[in-house]
């Protein structure tokens, strides 16, 4: 399988942030690892739901 990682800026409240950063490392991930588990759960949610998402 051919993964290319995207780079995304992501701009949210600092407070929020720094509260985020502290479930992820209780949970013994980086912040962006957590992020990439909160959007790859979303994402089976929607297609459970929808039916699955096409991408080219």
């Amino acid at each position: 399988m051919d993964e290319v990682l995207l780079r995304y800026t992501l701009r949210v409240n600092r407070k929020l942030f720094q509260k985020f950063r502290y479930i992820a490392e209780s949970e013994g991930r980086s912040a962006n690892k957590e992020i990439e588990q909160y959007l790859k759960r979303r994402v089976a949610e929607y297609e459970k739901e929808h039916g699955e998402i096409p991408i080219e």
